[in-house]
């Protein structure tokens, strides 16, 4: 019997897309696949909130993701603003130094994030290209007020670019009416995909960007003007060659991406939140304290949750013993402080009962002295109140 999966990516996958991704292979230029690829372009959109963006799907991690939205929109000298909330911003940091970019960061604590005004105090002073923003870093559980910081960067003439790899499908993002220019992202989480794809919506705004550079996109690889002929060929139906993409990747993708729109954005938004509270109130209840100073900068899709005084990071391996795998921590600061556990995509209140159980039985093996059960009731009472 297999563990069940509780890290911040990948995760517990659906039986249907599952199913896709082990169906007989199809060649990428069969009319079978365009039209499905087709079908999962214009999903993408939808599950974005984007209907004037467009998709892209390419064979990469969130990383490479990460690298498509810098490559293609900055150049040499170009000013960029990360809003740092932790290692991932970094990460993104890293990328546009690599692009010649020039960088300023606007950072907070661990486990906080900048305010929206804050932010405001560096672009007033004008000539950032691009503002940079993580919805959810994975390392911390920290959710950034995107929606503030999206409609901000407009108001100053920045194009945003949003990191969603830990949060798309599974925190409300409208990319359109909040005016967010870039939204990335990765299939392993709450999109529901195993590893392998990496997955952005460009708003007009950005598209017109990369079509008036002076210079040309340093990677071959990450180039729209390679990938941008193939997603609108597909869209079309109609076969289009530059490199082979992953076809049951793809569809895997159009599955999952079906499965979301059933369930309606809104309703997975409130499902996922409904869950991150019954753990944060099992937390509560445990003695343990959040990595996320406030609620209000905490994230649904994931618990940043430091160890009690007298419990290390053996825990993890007590967790899986119990037979669930939980994350240790990630952040350079603090990773032998605390431990991560992801609750996205399909997770239901089965899989929160079991992984409470897991922590706490884990925890009274590690010494950690609390009422038995007081974990588990807590989330049963946050799921079965309004």
């Amino acid at each position: 019997m297999r563990d069940l999966l509780m890290i911040p990516g990948p995760v517990e996958f659906e039986q249907e897309v599952l199913q896709a991704l082990g169906s007989p292979s199809l060649g990428h230029t069969d009319p079978a696949f365009i039209s499905l690829f087709g079908r999962a372009l214009k999903r993408l959109r939808e599950v974005s909130l984007a209907p004037g963006a467009q998709p892209f799907v390419i064979s990469g991690s969130g990383t490479l993701a990460m690298e498509l939205a810098v490559a293609n929109l900055v150049e040499p000298g170009d000013a960029a603003l990360v809003v740092n909330t932790g290692y991932f911003s970094d990460r993104m940091a890293k990328i546009l130094e690599r692009h010649g970019a020039r960088v300023t960061h606007v950072r907070a604590a661990p486990g906080d994030a900048p305010s929206v005004d804050e932010v405001k105090g560096h672009l007033e002073r004008g000539g950032f290209k691009v503002m940079t923003v993580t919805h959810v870093d994975t390392s911390t559980g920290v959710l950034a007020p995107v929606e503030g910081l999206s409609r901000l960067a407009r108001e100053f003439g920045a194009l945003s670019v949003v990191d969603g790899v830990c949060a798309t499908a599974g925190e409300a993002f409208h990319q359109d009416a909040w005016g967010a220019d870039v939204y990335l992202t990765a299939s392993q989480k709450a999109v529901g995909v195993p590893p392998g794809l990496a997955l952005l919506t460009v708003g007009p705004r950005a598209m017109e960007v990369w079509r008036q550079r002076r210079t040309p996109v340093a990677s071959v690889y990450c180039d729209f003007a390679e990938w941008l002929p193939i997603m609108e060929a597909y869209e079309a139906g109609k076969p289009a060659y530059f490199a082979t993409p992953p076809v049951n990747l793809v569809h895997a993708l159009d599955v999952s991406l079906g499965l979301i729109l059933a369930e309606g954005l809104e309703a997975r938004f409130a499902r996922h939140q409904r869950m991150a509270r019954a753990f944060r109130a099992a937390w509560a209840a445990l003695g343990l304290r959040m990595l996320p100073v406030s609620e209000a900068v905490t994230a649904n899709t994931l618990s940043a949750v430091y160890y009690p005084e007298g419990v290390d990071a053996s825990l993890v391996g007590r967790v899986k013993a119990e037979g669930v795998v939980v994350a240790g921590g990630l952040h350079p600061d603090l990773k032998a402080r605390y431990f991560r556990v992801g609750h996205m995509n399909r997770v239901g209140p089965a899989d929160l009962l079991a992984t409470v159980g897991a922590v706490e039985r884990a925890l009274l093996a590690s010494g950690h002295r609390f009422q038995p059960g007081a974990g588990l009731s807590a989330a049963e009472s946050s799921l079965t109140s309004r």
